[in-house]
Order: C-alpha cells, then sequence, then structure tokens
C-alpha cells in the first residue's frame, strides 16, 4: 500500500515537471503567442477527442450535457483560451523565469476569489499574504531590469488560472473533468477561430516549422491532454492538499529546466531567485494555513 502511494506521488511530480515544461515549450515555439494558444487548444481537442470516443462511459457524459451545461462550457474555454494567451506573451516578451513566478500567484488569487464565489468573508491572513506578496514582486523589480509586461502579463495569467479553478471548482462536482475539459478546450478553441476570422487574420495564420509542428504536438498530447487525465485520475488516490502543496513547485522545476535547455537567457541575479522564494513560501504558508482552518473546523 505504502509503496503504490508512493509511486502516484512520483507521478504527481512527473506530471508538474511536464507543467513546468509547458513554459519552456512556449519559449521554444517561434509562432507568435495567439497562433501558439490557437495551434495548441486545437491538437489538445484532437487527442482529448480521439481518447473520449475510446470510452462508452465518456461518451454517455457528453448526451447528458444540456444547454445550461454548454454556456457554462464556453464560458470556461473563453477563461482558459485568454489565460494561454497572457500566460505566452508574458513569455514572449520577458522568460520563463519571470512568468512562472509571477504565475505561481494564481493559487493566491484563487483563495482570493473564493469569497466572492463561495460567499464567504475574507480573513485577514489572506490580505496579510497578498502585502507579502506584493513585498516579493517589488525585490524582484528592485534587483533585475524586469520587463515590466512580462510581469504584468504573467499576473493577468495567473489571476485567469485563479478564476478558471474557482468556476470549475464549483462545476467539477456534477460533471467528470475529462468532460469539462474537452468542451472548454473546443469552446475556447472554437474563440479564438472567431476573433481570427473577424480580425482577418485567419487567412494570415503562421504555418509551423517542422520543428515547431514536433514541439507543438509534445505540447498539446503530453503536457495538456495526457498531464490532465493523469492529474485528474491520481486524486482518487492523493488528498487535494498533497495535489496543492506540490503543485506550487511548478516554478521550481520549470525555472530549471529553462535554464538548463534556455541557457544564458534564463540565467538571473540571485536577488531574483530571493524574490522568487519569497514569493513561493508566502504561497506555501497560504496553503498550510488554509489546510490547517479547515481541518480544526471539521
Amino acid at each position: 500500500m505504502q509503496s503504490t502511494h508512493l509511486s502516484k506521488y512520483l507521478k504527481l511530480h512527473f506530471i508538474i515537471l511536464i507543467w513546468g515544461f509547458t513554459a519552456v515549450l512556449g519559449a521554444l515555439i517561434q509562432l507568435d503567442y495567439f497562433s501558439l494558444t490557437w495551434y495548441r487548444m486545437g491538437l489538445a481537442v484532437l487527442f482529448l477527442g480521439f481518447y473520449i470516443a475510446t470510452k462508452n462511459e465518456l461518451r454517455r457524459s457528453i448526451a447528458q450535457l444540456n444547454f445550461k451545461d454548454h454556456l457554462r462550457l464556453i464560458l470556461g474555454g473563453i477563461i482558459i483560451a485568454l489565460h494561454w494567451i497572457a500566460f505566452f506573451y508574458a513569455i514572449k516578451v520577458s522568460n520563463v523565469s519571470i512568468t512562472l513566478i509571477t504565475l505561481s500567484t494564481g493559487a493566491f488569487f484563487t483563495s482570493l476569489l473564493e469569497p466572492l464565489f463561495f460567499k464567504r468573508k475574507i480573513y485577514f491572513y489572506e490580505v496579510l499574504f497578498g502585502i507579502l506578496i506584493l513585498g516579493g514582486f517589488f525585490v524582484l523589480v528592485e534587483v533585475e531590469e524586469i520587463k515590466y509586461k512580462g510581469i504584468i502579463f504573467g499576473l493577468i495569467a495567473a489571476f485567469l488560472s485563479g478564476l478558471f479553478s474557482v468556476i470549475n471548482g464549483i462545476y467539477i462536482r456534477e460533471k467528470q473533468g475529462i468532460i469539462l475539459s474537452f468542451f472548454q478546450l473546443l469552446y475556447g478553441f472554437l474563440f479564438l477561430t472567431i476573433v481570427l476570422f473577424f480580425s482577418g487574420k485567419i487567412y494570415h495564420l503562421p504555418m509551423p516549422s517542422y520543428t515547431d509542428w514536433i514541439y507543438l504536438i509534445i505540447l498539446a498530447s503530453i503536457c495538456t491532454a495526457y498531464a490532465f487525465t493523469a492529474s485528474i485520475s491520481l486524486m482518487k488516490y492523493l488528498s487535494p492538499f498533497t495535489v496543492m502543496i506540490s503543485i506550487n513547485l511548478e516554478p521550481v522545476y520549470g525555472i530549471i529546466l529553462a535554464v538548463l535547455i534556455l541557457g544564458d537567457k534564463e540565467k538571473m541575479s540571485p536577488g531574483f531567485y530571493i524574490g522568487g522564494l519569497i514569493i513561493l513560501i508566502i504561497i506555501l504558508l497560504n496553503a498550510y494555513v488554509k489546510y490547517f482552518k479547515k481541518s480544526k473546523a471539521e
């Protein structure tokens, strides 16, 4: 039993490593941020659609969705599309390290958005941690000649990630996660296609190079379709707290991979890593406080 639990925990960290690699792929792919998001979502829909087609129970779940369900999924799809646009734009105008550090605040945004959706009060420690996180960002800005667009759009991506998590947290109680993911990706892809059509850019969409196609297939299949379905299955064996704490290591894994793969572009001064460490520690403290507060209440 213990070895089984350990294997699931190691699999979780492998998935988090894959998520960290997503940012590196975003830097390696030469497409612009909008085209990159469009291709990623389109390919991911194909891969997830193929997987769903092989599962009878999943096909039956699709038939049970009603009009109201699809309206919710459209909203989620638009949010996740905008999240990835902001995420990849931040990478293009700064680098992977800056983007991942700012994106790590997504869990904190989630804790601030929860009171609005679940109608609970905002706790003092959440406000305090928010102020301390801002302090961590001031350290980053002070010690590095950081491109502000990278931080701003990284924070936008983090906020949209938090919003997406809260909305899905309400809805996932009723529906299977992979069905949600498939339709949200599909509707997000259709949303971007409509934007491209009315802007006239659909006719001038850049064609990926041979190398970009390889990266895009890895991004859509392993980093999106596989990682999502595997993470959903792990929820049956690992506690939500274990998953939440472990996911906070994504920027650590991603920055290490970025330095190893991308080289000098990702090497920052010691002060940057101090500021990043401050932010990550505060996010972990926020998670621990929420967990123990919830445990005490139960």
